[in-house]
């Protein structure tokens, strides 16, 4: 037991000092930038990010492809000339995030039971008088058993949820599925005096589901991931400093 302690005492040690190195770095560059708002991220190939994986559905039967003739417009066309809409890798589409959750749940629950049973003998053709010589003098015969039972139990809960969210960003097809459907995938980052707030938007869309301005909104996004957050001073001050976050996962009370 003791070496097992000690063994454990060990580990906590090496995750406190690799947590104090990796506080140290964190440190040394926030004091490198101080004075200064926070870079932004430079404009990268989302496919070549670590992590990134081609993404894969199931796809529905193959379709003849139909040509109509003499026709001036082809199909899937909303312009005239040309369909300005998104088709191919490396186009863009704007997605109009719009989102507005909000939920409220009020249960309340109440039970209760209540049970009695009583058992006697008034008469047992006349065994009930030898009944104080078998069980005692304190005996009746017409009270032989008598239970009796009670439970109760009430519950209430009540949930409520609110959540709104209005932008619109800019999204790269990054993938062109076999039936069509586009992978999206788009962040934006704008800074804000030392506050950098980032926004990143990524699903599967239909070219059906893209309109004539070339936008979408977020609610026809299939498989969407929409993210908001930020970074910078605010969000800092926010968050609990390391060692707090190391000593909330190590101890266990």
């Amino acid at each position: 037991m003791t070496r097992t302690l000690a063994t454990l005492l060990v580990r906590a040690l090496a995750i406190v000092a690799l947590a104090a190195s990796l506080g140290a770095c964190a440190a040394a560059d926030r004091l490198a930038g101080i004075g200064q708002a926070p870079p932004l991220s430079a404009i990268e190939d989302p496919t070549a990010q670590p992590g990134y994986v081609p993404v894969r559905m199931p796809m529905p039967e193959p379709e003849v492809v139909s040509f109509a003739s003499n026709s001036l417009w082809r199909q899937g066309a909303r312009g005239f000339f040309k369909d300005q809409r998104a088709a191919v890798v490396g186009d863009l589409v704007t997605v109009r995030v719009r989102i507005t959750d909000r939920a409220q749940f009020d249960n309340q629950t109440r039970r209760s039971r209540s049970n009695s049973e009583d058992l006697g003998a008034g008469g047992m053709f006349g065994l009930e008088s030898q009944l104080e010589q078998v069980l005692g003098d304190d005996v009746e015969a017409d009270a032989l058993v008598q239970a009796s039972s009670d439970s109760s139990s009430q519950g209430a809960g009540s949930i409520r949820r609110s959540e709104q969210l209005t932008t619109n960003v800019a999204a790269v097809v990054t993938q062109v599925l076999p039936n069509g459907n586009m992978v999206i995938e788009g962040k934006q980052e704008v800074r804000v005096n030392f506050e950098v707030r980032e926004l990143i938007v990524a699903g599967v869309v239909r070219p059906e589901d893209i309109e004539s301005d070339n936008t979408i909104d977020s609610t026809k996004i299939a498989q969407a991931r929409i993210a908001y957050g930020g970074r910078g001073q605010i969000t800092d001050v926010q968050q609990p400093r390391y060692g707090q976050q190391v000593l909330d996962i190590l101890l266990p009370f």
